[in-house]
């Protein structure tokens, strides 16, 4: 399951382990951690500081930003502002106490307003002055003020009971759900409220008044969408008149199997939702034009026929139907375009994500002409951020190819230039002023930081500078790994881009256990990502080499390569995996094809169950953490439908299934159990929803029934992910005890 939004790190980082609204918080400070010698360890990886949202002041002359500090004995995070100059001189913390103050933004360049305790405050450049603007009684979940200050978004949660019935009022302790529809709950959660973006009015004093306007009211549909949306989903224009916001107007079923979600522009002073412009589809708000709600009209999928099948039956003669994701929009400076993220087909989280500028002053004109333009055709991968330069006409983003996601620069026209070439990956970028762009940036050995890019004519007139180093003390006690890239021919006479890291101080001459990773998505890029659970750095650091293939069904090398993976899971991606470890045991001297094991999480914990039925004992054991093992299963158990009826092609139930499907089913891991010879690691959370725990324990239970040694990690309180410090500290330990005890004997 690709994680589509790019805030889903710092989704994470709110989520982790103390919200804004924990009453038992601890005023935790970064972290300072002396090392016996220069091996990464889990302690280390968690000690790093983590650089969260960041927006430079109006003027361009200072930037603030939000950093995670992460307590292991406490369990528990700290999100605090931080204020330095545009350079990275003069760094200064502003928060002093121990509530988190997040989700920073300029007023002006003297003004900061930020969230704390579920409230907008506004303190001055040194972090005094500080007032509290609103009074939501701590509802408030994110912020944007117009840039005229006369107005405020303010997101606020409330009841929602369509799907899951009210508690009757004589039984107000009891447990139970009368569910009468699907999405019923999602990623980790269940639905019984939904975000709704309220307008307020702003006093000349900034102070918020107490009544705001529900711009959704009276609608059962969330903004900005579950699970990870945020503010980045709303906009205001220039002039304050205007709101454009994301909405997938669906509920239940129709919500379960359809990715279609629009962009709205929202008339501020008529306030009129039914007057609201789907910008996407040239109607208003709830109606649906061309190319609308793929499925049958009671809002079923139809039994007999994939829901792949109805969009192509549907929209083949369909040009531009938008009726896939489109989220994140942004005005032009001048207010002529709003730009946004854009799908093609409905269904499909993985489609590509283009660039997709509407005209507003045609739009004015006729809702219905054609006012959108794709400016990043040229590019044959996802776009994953963008902004708009200040002419106007020129938008810069950033998207991933040949396993690095870089800088590139288009314009209304979609003539595309490429501005870095480097083995790292921009994980966000906004203007900092009239000629740079201020950029997150990381890599496998260097945690996230902030860089000021400016651009130029190329790739080689392009200057970039790092102006943070958050976490300097620890990386300048590591001994570093290196990284090498290859391109491995694979079985269909191919060439698969493969990255190989090596530990630090790298022998040649000796052989080291090696390890094969399996990325999860299906369809999410092995560029150059730091996690905190999945990193190579910590991988490499204790003794292993790390084998990291870009195997088919990943951006980044075509749509071609990237679509061949839907409906052929246990196909030629599978035979990508075995090639690239070949390659390694037959061309790298220093790989020990005695001492291999393979490891992967979501789609890359499903290549584990699989391979271990299929690896003709080329591994020695195996890890696997919230994987699908059984996907009969698995189809009617994840909370989002879309996806496992594109992937799957059709449901199981379905007697006349096309090839795909029926390859599919029949080749699903929990099939060739009787074939697993080798010992597995499984790791899974309870409140993940994406894949059930059932899974990870129904792979596990098989396994020792079979008699092959096992080992479950299971954990109450964790999602698809492991947040929680002391948790992701045991999932380190367990993870290399379990690698050590069967490749370092």
């Amino acid at each position: 399951m690709k994680h589509i939004l790019t805030t889903a790190a710092a989704v994470m980082m709110l989520t982790a382990c103390g919200t804004q609204k924990d009453n038992d918080q601890v005023n935790i400070q970064k972290q300072t951690i002396q090392l016996e010698n220069d091996q990464m360890t889990p302690e280390a990886l968690w000690a790093m500081s983590r650089i969260g949202s960041y927006q430079a002041s109006p003027d361009g002359k200072h930037i603030v930003f939000q950093m995670g500090y992460y307590s292991v004995e406490e369990n528990k995070s700290h999100q605090v502002l931080w204020m330095m100059n545009a350079d990275g001189s003069e760094q200064k913390q502003l928060t002093e106490d121990a509530d988190n103050e997040t989700d920073a933004q300029w007023l002006d360049n003297e003004t900061i307003a930020f969230l704390k305790g579920g409230e907008v405050w506004k303190m001055d450049l040194k972090g005094s002055s500080r007032k509290q603007l609103s009074n939501t009684e701590g509802k408030a979940e994110g912020f944007q003020f117009s840039p005229d200050h006369k107005r405020v978004i303010v997101l606020e949660s409330i009841p929602f009971n369509e799907i899951i019935k009210e508690k009757p009022a004589d039984l107000p302790k009891t447990t139970g759900r009368v569910v009468t529809d699907l999405m019923y709950r999602h990623w980790d959660h269940y639905v019984e409220s939904i975000q709704h973006p309220f307008v307020f009015n702003v006093n000349d004093n900034l102070t918020i008044t107490n009544e705001g306007k529900d711009i959704l009211e009276g609608e059962p549909y969330e903004c900005p969408m579950e699970p990870f949306g945020g503010m980045e989903q709303l906009a205001w224009s220039p002039d304050s008149k205007f709101i454009a916001f994301t909405c997938r107007t669906k509920t239940g079923i129709s919500y379960s199997i359809s990715t279609d979600s629009d962009i709205f522009l929202y008339d501020v002073e008529s306030a009129d939702l039914d007057k609201t412009i789907n910008l996407c589809k040239g109607s208003e708000f709830g109606v649906v034009s061309d190319g609308g709600y793929v499925g049958s009209p009671d809002g079923i999928c139809n039994p007999t026929k994939s829901l792949k099948n109805q969009y192509i039956n549907q929209h083949a003669d369909v040009k531009d139907s938008n009726v896939g994701y489109d989220i994140n929009p942004k005005f032009s400076p001048d207010g002529r375009y709003v730009a946004w993220l854009s799908m093609k087909r409905d269904g499909y989280e993985s489609d590509r994500n283009r660039l997709c500028v509407c005209d507003l002053s045609i739009v004015a004109k006729d809702r219905h002409a054609n006012a959108k333009t794709f400016v990043t055709e040229s590019f044959d991968s996802s776009v994953d951020d963008f902004c708009w330069a200040p002419d106007s006409r020129t938008l810069y983003y950033i998207g991933v190819w040949h396993a690095t996601e870089n800088l590139y620069r288009t314009n209304v026209q979609g003539e595309v230039t490429q501005l870095s070439k480097d083995w790292a990956d921009f994980g966000s970028l906004q203007m900092l002023n009239d000629k740079q762009i201020l950029a997150e940036r990381h890599s496998y050995l260097e945690p996230a930081d902030l860089y000021t890019v400016t651009p130029g004519d190329s790739i080689s007139d392009t200057k970039i500078t790092q102006i943070t180093e958050v976490n300097k003390e620890i990386l300048d006690q590591l001994g570093k790994p290196s990284v090498e890239q290859y391109w491995v021919k694979t079985t269909d006479g191919k060439e698969m881009l493969t990255w190989v890291i090596l530990p630090p101080h790298f022998d040649k001459n000796k052989k080291y256990p090696t390890l094969l990773f399996c990325e999860g998505g299906p369809q999410s890029p092995v560029s150059q990502f730091w996690s905190y659970r999945w990193n190579f750095f910590i991988m490499a650091s204790q003794g292993y080499v790390v084998v990291a293939p870009n195997r088919r069904g990943l951006p980044g090398f075509g749509q071609e390569w990237l679509e061949e993976i839907s409906g052929d899971w246990t196909g030629q991606c599978m035979n990508d995996y075995l090639s690239a470890i070949d390659f390694a045991c037959d061309s790298l001297s220093y790989v020990d094809r005695d001492r291999l094991g393979a490891v992967g999480a979501s789609f890359g914990g499903f290549s584990v169950y699989y391979l271990a039925g299929h690896h003709d004992k080329r591994f020695k054991c195996f890890i696997a953490h919230d994987g699908a093992f059984n996907l009969e299963a698995m189809y009617t158990e994840t909370e989002e439908n879309w996806f496992s009826n594109w992937e799957y092609d059709d449901a199981y139930w379905n007697k006349d299934q096309s090839p795909r499907a029926k390859k599919t089913y029949e080749n699903s891991p929990h099939r060739f159990v009787d074939k697993w010879d080798t010992p597995i690691l499984v790791i899974h959370g309870e409140k993940d929803y994406r894949i059930n725990a059932t899974q990870g324990m129904s792979a596990f239970n098989a396994a020792r029934m079979r008699g092959i040694e096992a080992e479950l990690l299971i954990f109450p309180d964790e999602n698809h992910w492991v947040l929680k410090p002391q948790n992701g500290i045991l999932w380190q330990r367990t993870y290399f005890e379990w690698l050590d005890k069967w490749l370092k004997k």
